[in-house]
């Protein structure tokens, strides 16, 4: 008896540890046709997600949980050929595995964009007028700074 309980006791403990992502849902129509990366929805199977941080993970799961449903990663991981293609600046966060563009079915992007600014994780911002979608990064955020570094429209 007190071995179930204590296995009931640690059980209980841990969940506080367990990512409100894993209750994020992918189920309605907006995610049809989308492809999976290493747990991740993407975009297309062009989208590499194999590449991402602890710490970018973390975040992206941050977001997740908080609105209920998976992101839809438009870009993670690119190489310096991809990077160019995309536009990309040199010392890109997306080269080093810091950084993802992605969006939430149904979350107003203004949303995302407020989060983003309360989320500790975040480092970088960039919102693009016109685009559905924000980039986030894990840079360090300079000393001083209690909101994200933001660029692009934000």
């Amino acid at each position: 008896m007190r071995a179930i309980l204590l296995a009931l006791l640690c059980a209980v403990s841990l969940s506080g540890c367990l990512p409100m992502a894993i209750f994020a849902s992918s189920s309605d129509a907006a995610y049809r046709g989308k492809s999976n990366s290493w747990g991740t929805v993407t975009a297309s199977s062009e989208v590499n997600a194999f590449c991402i941080s602890p710490k970018l993970r973390l975040v992206i799961w941050d977001f997740e949980g908080y609105f209920g449903k998976k992101v839809i990663m438009q870009s993670g991981y690119r190489d310096g050929y991809h990077n160019g293609k995309a536009g990309g600046v040199d010392n890109s966060y997306h080269m080093k595995c810091m950084a993802a563009d992605f969006y939430i079915p149904g979350v107003p992007k203004e949303k995302l964009i407020a989060f983003a600014m309360r989320n500790g994780g975040v480092g970088g911002l960039g919102c693009y007028p016109g685009r559905s979608f924000i980039h986030v990064d894990v840079r360090d955020r300079p000393n001083g700074y209690s909101r994200p570094v933001t660029f692009s429209g934000c």
